[in-house]
């Protein structure tokens, strides 16, 4: 006998942004964490970017993000997110606004070597009430500081979770944003609780 709700429920689909400073490993964690071939727009630094773009503690870096990644992770059979990179150079900050409409939520990584270069991802989110969570990127393996020291540092809401990790692995770029979810879940809790009408 053939079930009448037999039609394959269609996921909800949401929109996580991957941001942070240049050189942080946002084009790292969309392509590790993605169920399909991820879109890179990556190009070669050249000589023209000698003096514009801020290679401090990233001095290796030959490549760049000039306008997005792309990439799909399905969390359960109901649920799919869609993951943009943002590029990191200050010249290619026009496109965040674009980048940011629709999304539910966003990842700013930071590098604890680097740490000042997450403060402008955080002011975006912040202004614009898009909640996020920090993914400490443990470049090599090291962790160097604790999840409350980088907390500390950045001046960051107790709400805001903080997640130390290894983008170059699937399961751990996962867990973060899985406190992304969380975040926005709480956020949208948070809204509905203050929306409440007050019974007298």
């Amino acid at each position: 006998m053939v079930s009448v709700n037999s039609d394959p429920v269609m996921p909800t689909a949401l929109k996580i942004l991957i941001a942070g400073g240049f050189g942080v490993g946002k084009t790292t964690m969309v392509a590790s964490v993605s169920e399909v071939p991820p879109l890179e727009t990556e190009e070669r630094m050249t000589e023209a970017s000698l003096g514009v773009d801020d290679l401090s503690g990233v001095e290796g870096k030959v490549s760049t993000t000039v306008a997005m990644d792309f990439g799909r992770i399905t969390i359960a059979p109901e649920l799919v997110l869609y993951l943009f990179g943002t590029p990191g150079q200050d010249r290619f900050w026009f496109m965040w606004d674009d980048l940011a409409t629709g999304a539910l939520g966003a990842v700013v990584l930071a590098d604890t070597r680097r740490l000042e270069a997450s403060f402008a991802s955080i002011d975006f989110f912040e202004e614009r009430g898009i909640p996020f969570a920090v993914g400490v990127n443990c470049f090599h393996g090291r962790r160097d500081c604790t999840a409350e020291q980088v907390r500390a540092a950045l001046d960051l809401d107790p709400a805001t979770p903080v997640v130390l990790c290894d983008v170059r692995e699937r399961a751990s770029s996962k867990q973060v944003l899985l406190a992304v979810l969380e975040a926005a879940h709480a956020r949208a809790r948070a809204h509905r609780a203050a929306a409440r009408p007050v019974v007298l």
